[in-house]
């Protein structure tokens, strides 16, 4: 009973007891950014939210450009990833799927607002802007000490079988 009642104050605190979205559904992906099976690689967890997924994420000493500063290409790929789970799950929530289509990012832009310290949380949102059958717009925002430092948005599409990415989450 106790347990319960811990769970349950951390969710109203906004702390997420369970998987992120890549663990769930792709645990032997080695993708730099999301792969949970990538021991070098980022490993993000993104979460559902009101406005789309959420991701927190502490950056290490060896993700800095310079002393005390995040590399922009690291944030890149946060922004990537995050954004291709958002319209992954976007995509299987409007077509009543099971799991989320394979998606891959087919463009996607960022724009560095501020430098991003070392030490902070970075916060980031994915909301969806558009969605039809097989592809999502997706608009990301990155900030740190409730501060944005980095905004992005994306097109992301769903790749049927034959794509070398089709099977990359299985």
């Amino acid at each position: 009973m106790m347990a319960i009642g811990i769970e349950i104050n951390l969710r109203l605190q906004g702390v997420c007891m369970e998987d992120g979205v890549q663990r769930m559904y792709a645990p032997t992906s080695i993708c730099f950014g999301c792969g949970p099976a990538n021991e070098k690689g980022l490993r993000i967890d993104s979460h559902r939210c009101e406005e789309g997924l959420e991701l927190r994420f502490t950056p290490d000493e060896e993700h800095q450009a310079f002393p005390g500063m995040i590399n922009g290409g690291i944030i890149g790929t946060l922004l990537d990833c995050h954004g291709n789970w958002t319209a992954a799950v976007a995509l299987m929530d409007e077509n009543d799927l099971d799991e989320p289509p394979c998606t891959v990012t087919a463009k996607y832009t960022v724009k560095l607002r501020r430098p991003t310290p070392l030490g902070e949380e970075l916060h980031i949102i994915g909301r969806v802007e558009e969605i039809s059958e097989d592809r999502a717009t997706i608009s990301m925002t990155m900030t740190a000490a409730g501060k944005v430092c980095a905004t992005g948005s994306g097109l992301f599409v769903a790749v049927k079988e034959g794509h070398p990415a089709y099977h990359r989450w299985s």
